[in-house]
Formats: C-alpha cells, structure tokens, sequence
C-alpha cells in the first residue's frame, strides 16, 4: 500500500471522531463571551447540532471507534434516517452513522443545525448563494431536515 493510500485510510477512520470531538454535544457560538448567568440576547443564539451524520462505507468500524474513545452506544439501524445507527449527544441531540446510500454519494461527515423555521432557514441559506441540495423534507416520527451546500460544504438543517 502507497503512503498516500495509507493517509488517506487513517483520515477516513480519523474525520468522523475529529468531528464528534469538534462539534461535541451541543456548542454555542456567541458574538462576545458571556457568562453562564447572563441570558442569552437575539443576537447570541445558540447553534446547536442537533444530528451529526457520518456517511462511510465503514459504518461497523466507526461505530466501534466513536463507541471506544467516547463511551456512546449506538442503537441498530433506523430505516427512517437511511439505515443509520444513532446514538444519543448530550443536549438532546444524536450523533448517526450510515452506509452511502448511492454509488456516487460520497463519505460525508454532515452537521445539522438545530433552527425553528427550516422553510425560512433553507430560503436564508438559498438567498446567500448556496445550492439547496434536499429541500425541506419531512421524517415521520423523526423531524423535518433540509441540505445545503455552500462553499463545497455540505450542511443540514433541522426541525424537530
């Protein structure tokens, strides 16, 4: 195996527990540091990931890794959310693994923001030159989730 190959298969085992330990549970993002007491203006809402999906083609070993370093369980397969195998984040918010869906859909590590108006949020990202990949789409039981992609990026919105 090439060192490039070598690189890139410890970067595809790497990214998605890079990317449970960046997001965390739920973080905020605020304009100014403020302390825990001081309530929370319009202009420092809080950004909350409510659904951190990993797409990979090692759906079993990256379940048993993010299990091993961070102490998660991950529940079997939900064929609502594509076959994905979730567990819970602190906050009320789920980290999800699944396999790739298609033949062309690539590993993909996806964050999923908490909003309150996916509709007006998906028409904010749209206004700001991103590409709405799915519109608003309802999961029964699950919530109501929308992609887009901005940048090269891909982002997910949601609504419980």
């Amino acid at each position: 195996m090439t060192s490039i190959a070598t690189a890139r298969r410890a970067l595809a085992t790497l990214l998605p527990a890079l990317a449970l330990w960046a997001c965390g549970s739920a973080f905020s993002i605020g304009l100014q540091d403020t302390k825990a007491e001081e309530p929370v203006t319009e202009e420092e809402k809080e950004v909350q990931v409510q659904y951190l999906e990993i797409v990979t083609p090692k759906v079993k070993e990256t379940c048993a890794t993010l299990a091993t370093l961070h102490g998660v369980e991950f529940g079997e397969p939900v064929p609502a959310l594509g076959n994905a195998r979730t567990a819970a984040l602190e906050g009320g918010g789920r980290i999800a693994v699944r396999a790739p869906m298609r033949k062309d859909e690539a590993p993909v590590v996806r964050p999923y923001l908490l909003v309150d108006d996916i509709e007006a949020a998906s028409k904010a990202a749209k206004a700001a030159g991103a590409e709405i990949a799915i519109p608003p789409m309802e999961l029964p039981g699950e919530g109501t989730f929308a992609i887009y992609i901005l940048g090269g990026v891909e982002y997910g919105l949601w609504k419980n």
